[in-house]
C-alpha cells in the first residue's frame, strides 16, 4: 500500500510536468471546462426565471446542490480518462498487455496513468458556489460541514468510479471501441437536480441501481433538508463500499477473461 501511495505521487507529479509543458493547451482546456459548467448554471437560472420553486427547492438550494455535484464529478473526471477509452486503447489496440507485464496492480495503472487536470477547475467553482449559496440560505459552513462535504465527495467519487469501472469491464467480453460508457455518462447530469422531480422508476434507478443520487443529491439534501433525508447520511459510505467491492469483483473476473491480441 505504501509503495503504491508513493508511486501515486510520482505518477501525479510526472504527468503534471508533462501536461504543463504545453501551458496554452492546458489553459484552453481548463477554460473550456469552466465555460461548459457555466452553461449548465445558465440552464438552472433559466428554469428558475420561470419557476420560482421546484418540488420545494428554491433557486439557491438548487445552486447549492449543483455546486456540490461539481466536487465528486471533478475528481472523477480527473481519474477516469483511461476508463473512458479503455476498450479502444487498451483492449482493441492491445495496450493492456503492457499493463499486465509491469509489477504493479493493473487497476492502479489504469486509474493513475493519466489525469485530466483541467477538471479540477470545476472543483474550485463548486466550492465558490457552496460558499455563496450558503450565505444566501442563511447558514454557515463550519468545520463540521466542510468535513461532511469532503467525506461525501469521496463517497461520490468512489460511486462514480465503481459504476464506470463495471461498465469498462464490458470491454473484456465485447471488444468495442465505443463501449457502453457514453450513454450512462450522460445520466450523470440527472443527479444535479432533486430526485423528487423524476417519476418513481427513475428515482429508484438513480438511487439503487445506478446510484448517482447517493453521489450528489442525498448528501446535499441531508444537509439542507435534514428532517427528510437525515438517514441517508449513514447509507452513503455503505453504498460506496458495496459498489466498489462489486466493481473490484467484476474487474478481477474481466482480467482473468482477458486474452492478448497477439500483436
Amino acid at each position: 500500500m505504501l509503495r503504491h501511495l508513493s508511486l501515486l505521487g510520482d505518477y501525479f507529479l510526472q504527468y503534471t510536468k508533462v501536461r504543463l509543458a504545453y501551458r496554452g493547451d492546458f489553459l484552453v482546456s481548463a477554460a473550456t471546462t469552466v465555460i461548459a459548467t457555466v452553461f449548465g448554471l445558465a440552464t438552472v437560472w433559466l428554469i428558475f426565471h420561470r419557476v420560482p420553486r421546484l418540488v420545494g427547492w428554491n433557486f439557491y438550494e438548487i445552486l447549492f446542490l449543483y455546486g456540490f455535484s461539481l466536487l465528486p464529478m471533478s475528481f472523477f473526471n480527473m481519474l477516469s480518462i483511461n476508463l473512458y477509452y479503455f476498450g479502444e486503447s487498451y483492449i482493441v489496440e492491445g495496450k493492456f498487455d503492457r499493463v499486465l507485464l509491469r509489477p504493479l496492480n493493473p487497476l492502479f495503472q489504469i486509474l493513475f496513468e493519466q489525469f485530466r487536470l483541467e477538471s479540477l477547475s470545476d472543483a474550485v467553482l463548486g466550492v465558490v458556489l457552496l460558499v455563496s449559496c450558503a450565505r444566501h440560505l442563511g447558514f454557515s459552513l463550519g468545520a463540521w460541514e466542510w468535513l461532511y462535504l469532503a467525506g461525501a465527495t469521496v463517497c461520490g467519487c468512489v460511486i462514480y468510479l465503481a459504476i464506470f469501472l463495471m461498465l469498462t469491464c464490458v470491454s473484456f467480453w465485447m471488444e468495442d471501441r465505443v463501449g457502453v460508457i457514453p450513454p450512462v455518462y450522460n445520466m450523470l447530469t440527472f443527479g444535479r437536480y432533486p430526485l423528487d422531480i423524476y417519476n418513481p422508476f427513475v428515482k429508484f434507478l438513480l438511487s439503487w441501481i445506478v446510484p448517482f443520487g447517493f453521489a450528489t443529491f442525498y448528501p446535499t439534501a441531508s444537509l439542507l433538508k435534514e428532517d427528510l433525508y437525515r438517514h441517508y447520511v449513514y447509507l452513503m459510505p455503505l453504498v460506496a463500499a458495496v459498489f466498489f467491492l462489486l466493481a473490484l469483483f467484476v474487474w478481477n473476473r474481466g482480467v482473468r477473461n482477458y486474452s492478448s491480441t497477439g500483436s
